[in-house]
């Protein structure tokens, strides 16, 4: 009863259509089209651009919906069929986005390949087409133009969306589609080798994104700046339907605008009066770092209210960084809002409160890392909350191996229930139930949704200590380890197989990637066991890494014949290496 008295009270941030709440994107973007059309909802603002960039009324976005849908109900896509989406982003990614849904079909939003570097963002959105099969593919027509010339993707069915005429809108119908039916199928970022597309239906956005509506204390007075990339679950849903929601603008700008140079999103922030904004930990580090206090004093960034944190692990000293140099713009460390989601759960799942300062959590390194919460001793390690579930959404905290709840100081893998889960992984049925139909032992109270990732709850708040998962996050980038491994086991024949360890260490408040690999018990031709050919090895194993993945390696570590840590059914042990790594580097 108490979910549902919270769910009532909800029910009123939910716009209208017809007598009665949206339960579907295709209601919303109506709604928002019937009652506010000439408002500016979504503003692309381009590198070259200092106050400009195209811009969409809600009017003009269902117009460029309907037009699409109509165009791909044309070529034969029909409800329930999944539909690609390669764009950069911006504009055009939006109307798409919306004109697959109007069609009644399944969104599957992917980052275009790379020209000049397909052979790292080729395999991934090849692995994407062949897993979620799509009816067609939407893109511009320079992107079309340029796949069919690199005879990327030759059997799909292309339909570039800049070259519709917007008239055929008047033909469209809305299709049937209930609160059930499949809206996206996001694929995960941890592995390239196999990703997976989660499931996500029109009520799970609906439902998350209300809940983020509350947790962000939204309403059309807000203003969002969004420089994430709209093909993650955090740039799309933050980005694109929460703002739509919520019935307020946003300002949406190109991730390598944000990288190239930091203070540009800073700048649209402090030029839009923007309320809410955000990203991944490492993105307000970077703006420490590429910012000076001149820069700084220039800015007005009082407007900010909510900066959200989240994607990666959320750190104490990157916040107290951000509020002390940005303190002279008007940033408060009180905007700071932490937030733990995943795309298994449409986005949002813990956030804290708005306006308070996170919660801080000390305890003892040592403990934490045997599974417990303990006072600190000598090793104190300082954790962020990442705040409450609310609206009726459940957090345990359960034993990954026996399936029941952990003690209160106890940490253990995060288990989620409640009306944001998606509905599991396409073609996947016995991962899908493993994960996303999980019961306790004990009492067979369930489903859950299993996380992968460990933490702990202290007085409701939510604090994440790891992952049982073998992922590797830098930048705000997932990267599975054992995809790493396997480059690295492959650029060499002096490497030996099944004997290397890809692992992340957390060096000057960030994550930095480090390599173990072992030598072949005999030398190769090239001599690779002399200092020059560790040394060319070293090289070469960067490189590899670097051009595939798209990260640097910290560290390089060459270790002799039989030196490769395993356990005694042997598999690697990869937090061995990560300890011996960081006992090598302490003074």
């Amino acid at each position: 009863m108490g979910s549902w008295r919270r769910w009532t009270r909800a029910e009123r941030v939910l716009p209208r259509r017809s007598g009665h709440h949206v339960v579907t994107l295709i209601e919303l973007l109506t709604s928002r089209a019937e009652t506010d059309p000439r408002l500016c909802g979504f503003r692309f603002l381009h590198e070259t651009s200092a106050n400009g960039g195209a811009r969409l009324t809600y009017s003009e976005l269902r117009a460029k919906a309907q037009t699409i849908a109509v165009a791909l109900r044309a070529i034969g896509v029909r409800k329930g069929d999944r539909v690609l989406l390669l764009y950069p982003p911006g504009l055009d990614f939006v109307a798409a986005f919306f004109g697959v849904l109007c069609a009644g079909a399944a969104a599957v939003p992917a980052h275009p390949p790379h020209p000049a570097r397909l052979r790292s963002t080729l395999p991934r959105l090849e692995a994407v087409v062949a897993d979620a099969r799509p009816a067609a593919v939407l893109a511009t027509a320079a992107i079309r133009t340029a796949a069919i010339t690199a005879r990327l993707l030759p059997a799909a069915r292309w339909l570039a969306t800049d070259e519709l005429d917007e008239s055929q809108a008047a033909e469209w119908c809305e299709p049937h589609v209930d609160r059930d039916a499949l809206a996206l199928v996001q694929y995960t970022s941890g592995s390239t080798a196999s990703p997976k597309g989660v499931l996500v239906t029109h009520h799970n956005l609906v439902r998350n994104s209300v809940v983020i509506h509350h947790a962000f204390g939204h309403s059309p007075r807000s203003r969002g700046v969004i420089w994430l990339p709209p093909y993650h679950d955090m740039g799309l849903i933050g980005g694109v339907v929460q703002p739509l929601f919520g019935g307020f603008p946003v300002t949406l700008m190109s991730p390598a605008s944000f990288l190239m140079c930091p203070l540009n999103w800073l700048k649209a922030i402090a030029r839009e009066g923007a309320t809410t904004s955000g990203g991944p930990n490492f993105a307000f580090d970077l703006c420490v770092r590429k910012t000076t206090p001149e820069q700084r004093a220039r800015l007005d960034l009082s407007s900010w209210e909510v900066a959200f944190v989240g994607a990666e692990p959320v750190r104490l000293e990157t916040l107290e960084r951000f509020a002390d140099a940005f303190a002279p713009s008007g940033f408060r460390p009180e905007a700071f809002h932490p937030c733990y989601g995943l795309a298994e759960s449409t986005l949002f799942v813990t956030g804290g409160v708005k306006g308070a300062r996170p919660a801080v959590c000390s305890v003892s390194a040592m403990a934490l890392s045997s599974g417990r919460v303990a006072p600190v001793e000598s090793d104190s390690r300082k954790l962020v909350s990442c705040g409450r579930a609310t609206h009726g959404a459940r957090v345990l905290i359960v034993d990954p191996e026996r399936c029941v709840r952990c003690e209160p100081e106890e940490v253990g893998e995060i288990w989620i229930a409640s009306e944001s889960v998606a509905r599991g992984y396409h073609d996947r049925p016995e991962e899908s139930e493993r994960v996303f139909g999980a019961r306790l032992a004990d009492t067979d109270e369930g489903p859950f949704l299993r996380t992968g990732d460990l933490g702990f709850v202290r007085e409701d708040e939510l604090f994440l200590t790891g992952r049982l998962k073998n992922v590797i996050i830098i930048g705000g980038r997932n990267h599975c380890a054992e995809d790493i491994e396997r480059t690295v086991e492959n650029c060499h024949p002096a490497l030996r197989p099944g004997c290397c360890a890809a692992f992340s260490v957390d060096l000057e408040g960030e994550e930095r990637l480090v390599i173990a690999a072992e030598l072949e018990r005999r030398p190769t031709e090239g001599g690779e066991q002399s200092p020059t050919g560790i040394q060319m090895l070293v090289n070469t194993i960067r490189s590899a890494v670097a051009e595939l993945h798209d990260v640097r390696a910290h560290a390089v570590l060459m270790l002799r014949p039989a030196a490769f840590p395993r356990t005694s059914s042997g598999k690697a042990q990869r937090h061995l290496c990560r300890a011996n790594f960081l006992a090598s580097t302490q003074p």
